[in-house]
């Protein structure tokens, strides 16, 4: 028997000051969750959520969902007209949608990167667009494209794609990115304009698989130490997905990161958080989340009930005596 989770009891926990214990049931979403790649935001107590484009929809343009509660969600539809006018000269090739947007904000100012890419190549581009009027209930009003932030060509050793911006206690701004190849990396912003710190910007390496499949990195940074969420192995097949959600913990953001074991992630280390799990196949994608009631993980996964099809989960994160996080039970 399923058992819907209460609009009452999410209500309590929004409420709560204190995180979930890692027994608690993650929250049953509902309405339209069908994204990928999903990266939420809340403001002023309601949420958005940005998703990979897809080919032949909105011309490939980001797609949008927003929701009052975090609970039940509603398609907002698409951010612009599609792939940006300054792609097809920058990489050489016409992209058929947008990857992998991530939103976060500073003061005023909204900052949406996205990237731009063709499956099994690394000739991929970062980009950014920002709003300084974002409303959460009109999502896909008032971008402005920014133009390149970050690209790679097919004699990199790492891939530009699946960025996340981490902006840190001490005001300093960061781009976490990377995807197979040599992994994930990282490196500094400027926090104001959202590009590059300057153009000698150093890029340091976090994790990576030698060469394995390691992608969709997010950082979160929490009681003084910071953590890497990255997804391992395959995405994007549907049932056949084998994606799955590992963390590591390091003193610095520059790493180095370890998992709960003490193995670098820069040698193929990383708690596991999440994997297949009944119809929730292939949990990944995930973002870190900083929300009013604490810290959450927006995570997609490829529903075994409905063929296949990516949808979205989105949990409050609870943390272990000695600094973990943990992600409670699925839904039935």
């Amino acid at each position: 028997m399923h058992r819907a989770f209460p609009l009452i009891g999410l209500a309590v926990l929004l409420q709560a000051a204190a995180p979930l214990r890692a027994a608690d049931v993650q929250p049953r979403l509902a309405g339209d969750t069908r994204i990928h790649d999903p990266s939420v935001i809340e403001v002023d107590g309601k949420y958005a959520a940005f998703g990979t484009g897809e080919q032949g929809l909105y011309r490939g343009a980001i797609k949008v969902k927003t929701s009052a509660d975090g609970v039940k969600w509603t398609d907002a539809g698409a951010i612009g007209k599609g792939v940006p006018k300054w792609a097809e000269e920058t990489l050489g090739f016409q992209p058929t949608n947008i990857w992998a947007p991530s939103i976060s904000r500073r003061g005023g100012t909204f900052f949406l990167y996205y990237c731009l890419s063709s499956f099994g190549s690394n000739a991929s581009a970062i980009g950014l667009m920002t709003s300084t009027s974002f409303d959460p209930a009109k999502p896909g009003e008032g971008w402005q494209d920014r133009g390149l932030v970050l690209m790679s060509s097919e004699k990199d050793d790492f891939n530009a794609i699946d960025p996340f911006r981490i902006d840190t206690a001490d005001g300093r701004a960061y781009l976490v990115f990377g995807s197979f190849w040599s992994g994930i990396k990282l490196t500094e912003l400027n926090p104001e304009t959202g590009k590059l710190i300057g153009e000698a910007a150093p890029v340091i390496a976090l994790a990576g698989r030698h060469g394995g499949a390691i992608e969709a990195p997010s950082l979160l940074e929490h009681d003084g130490k910071f953590y890497l969420f990255v997804s391992f192995d395959q995405c994007c097949k549907g049932v056949a997905s084998t994606y799955n959600i590992r963390v590591g913990r390091a003193d610095r953001i520059e790493g180095p990161y370890r998992d709960r074991d003490g193995k670098d992630m820069g040698d193929g280390g990383g708690s596991l958080m999440l994997a297949t799990t009944g119809r929730f196949i292939g949990p990944g994608g995930q973002e870190a989340v900083k929300t009013s009631t604490g810290d959450w993980l927006a995570f997609h996964y490829y529903d075994g009930d409905d063929a296949g099809a990516a949808k979205l989960e989105f949990s409050p994160l609870a943390w272990t005596s000695d600094g973990w996080p943990e992600l409670g039970p699925l839904p039935q």
